[in-house]
This record gives C-alpha cells, structure tokens and sequence, in this order.
C-alpha cells in the first residue's frame, strides 16, 4: 500500500479543505470542521500532518486511533476537527482509487434521500417562520421540518419572552398534517422546564425533541427523554468514544446525531453507528451547514442500516452564512421533491471550486523537505 508523501491545506477563517497526495500521485479532497477552520489547519500541520506523512493509506480508522496515540496528551474538539480533514480526504482518495462513491466503499447505494429543511434562526417571529417553512413545503416538497425553540445554552431564558410557546403551535399548524416536525432546544433548559416544553411539543404534533438540556449534562437529557413518549435526540458537540459509550448506555437520547467532522471523520463516526446499532438507536447525524459536512452525511446515511428517516439540510443561503458561497461547483445540494441526492461520482463525487481555492491561503507539509 502506497504512502501519504504530501497534505496541504486551503484555509479562511470558516473553511479549511484538505488535499492528500500518495506517493503515487493519487489524490484526495477533505475537509476539517467549520469555524474557526485557521486554528484547525494549525494544528493540522503541526500535530496531525507530522504523524500522516510517511503512513500508509488503506487502513484510515488505524491511522487516525494512532495519531490520537501519538496526541494522547491534547484530547478534545480541535484534535477531532484537524483530524476530520485526513479522514475524509483518505476517504476520497480510495473512492478515487477504486472509482465508486464513498457511499458503496461502505456497502450502500448512491440515490436519493428523504432531508428535512432545517432552520438556524432564533432571530425570526414565529409568523416569519411558519411562512417561509410553508414556502419550502410547497416549492420544492420537503415534508419534514425543523425550527429552533428557547435560546443557546439559555439557562430556561427564552430568546425573547413567550416566544417558544408562540413558535410551537404556530408553525405546527401552519405546516399541517403529514409533516415530519422537529425541534431543536440547543441545550437550552433545565429538566424542569425540558418536560414542560416537551409537553408542549407532543401536544402539537413535534415528534423529535433535539438537545434539550446542557448536553454535557446527559442525566438531565435521560431525565427529559424517559419523561416524554416523543424521541428525544443529542450528540452533536460529543466526540469522545467513552462519551458516546455512557450516552448510548444509559439511554439518555432515543436517537444518536454525531457530527461526522466534529467526531473527526468518517471512520470514528461508523463507530459511534455501530455502537447506537447494536443498541437500536437510530442514527440521523447533525449536518448544519453546506460544506463537506453535509455531502459526508449523505453518504452515510446511504450506507449504515441503522439510518435514520432524512439527512439535515440547512435551509440557510448565502445570506445567512456568506462564507458557504462558491465552495463547489454546481449545486450538491439540489432539492426535488425534498430529496437530495447521494453524489455518484468516485470519493465524496463533488469537485471544490478552484477560485475559492485560489482566494484561500495555503498551507504545506511535505515529508520530502
């Protein structure tokens, strides 16, 4: 098996891509986590590259656990995103090797998935919402939904008074009967006041209840999840395997959503599939944002058999996030009857945009020089 002879990183302050070259010449494209993506490619290069260069490039999961050996002594978030960039490029390059999708190296099939149209704003009336929710319900035939209740990490301090109580039954009803309708609390209450607006959500007609409580605090999640008969979901900010491990044993969520870049790749991702698996949890993986994040998911989700009913798909344009623009060429993101469609080209089957990487500053490790 040929070797890792170059990585190099294309970086702004919100996007870091990750080009990995063989010995061969074989390439492949990947991507560490959003925000803050110039710290990361920072550490990339000074605690992940230095490890890669010179490794080989079939085994990706035991070059990551070995780099994490290697980094013992620096565990955490920043590790996982730089890692993240190695794993999916690795990825890429073997699709590219072999010439299939990253969906059937993992025994799926490239098509069309069911996504539901996810909102990040708090900033919006509750009227606002259910309109433009409705629009996409009508234009381009989403049939499942996501909005935003309390406030981040809001200590049972709503984003402005009442108005969880005002967002929930207006934009349920607005959206009507055969929607898939689904919350996000973003660790925002307490279990007291979890329970209540749980209450409030199985009243309507809500039937996934995202991070309600501190999500590092996974009894006060349990406690809100055996309290409610609606599916109470998390794991979004965990990247920790032993983290995962309790959640998934304790039951604290009905539904486990990794990160694939937060959790730092694709690889340690499966795992934390596999372990929700064998315990029967479903897994629906949090996708935020239309960078590499959400083409990643869809491969996914096209693979494991534990997948859950649709792919997030944030609903948040150019406008909203400018930094998303022009990343890819076309449109990967294409909505037609509110299915996406798994990329069916070689790798992860998108092609980065060559001006965006032209504007990006550039960044080398070679274990030639």
């Amino acid at each position: 098996m040929v070797k890792i002879a170059r990585v190099e990183t294309f970086t702004d302050e919100f996007v870091c891509f990750v080009r990995v070259t063989a010995e061969d010449g074989a390439i492949g494209w990947g991507q560490c986590s959003t925000y803050n993506a110039d710290i990361t490619a920072t550490i990339f290069h000074r605690q992940v590259a230095p490890w890669a260069l010179g490794a080989r490039t079939g085994d990706i999961l035991g070059l990551v656990q070995r780099i994490e050996e290697r980094e013992h002594k620096f565990p955490g978030s920043y590790r996982c995103r730089a890692l993240a960039g190695l794993d999916t490029a690795l990825w890429d390059m073997r699709g590219r090797r072999e010439g299939k999708p990253v969906v059937e190296l993992l025994g799926g099939t490239a098509r069309p998935i069911r996504a539901y149209a996810s909102s990040m704003k708090r900033d919006i009336s509750p009227a606002d919402e259910a309109a433009r929710l409705s629009r996409l319900r009508d234009d381009l035939g989403f049939d499942a939904f996501k909005w935003r209740v309390g406030a981040e990490c809001g200590r049972d301090i709503d984003e402005w008074p009442g108005r969880t109580e005002e967002i929930v039954p207006t934009v349920s009803r607005a959206l009507g009967d055969g929607i898939a309708k689904l919350v996000d609390g973003n660790s925002g209450f307490s279990p007291r006041r979890g329970i209540e607006v749980g209450r409030l959500l199985e009243a309507e007609g809500i039937s996934h209840f995202e991070e309600p409580c501190p999500y590092w605090e996974m009894a006060q999640t349990k406690e809100v999840a055996d309290a409610l008969a609606i599916d109470v979901t998390g794991g979004e900010q965990d990247w920790d395997l032993a983290a995962w491990a309790r959640m998934i044993d304790m039951r604290a969520v009905d539904i486990v959503q990794p990160d694939v870049m937060y959790m730092g790749g694709l690889a340690r991702t499966l795992l934390v599939a596999d372990m929700a698996h064998k315990a029967g949890l479903p897994c629906t993986p949090h996708s935020a944002n239309l960078s590499l994040v959400t083409i990643c998911t869809m491969h996914l989700l096209g693979a494991i058999p534990n997948a859950g009913k649709y792919l997030e798909l944030s609903i948040e344009g150019f406008d909203y996030y400018p930094w998303q623009a022009g990343l890819f060429r076309g449109d990967p993101f294409a909505v037609r009857d509110g299915k996406v469609g798994i990329p069916d080209g070689p790798g992860w089957g998108v092609e980065i945009s060559t001006d965006w990487l032209d504007r990006a500053r550039y960044q080398k490790s070679d274990h030639l020089t």
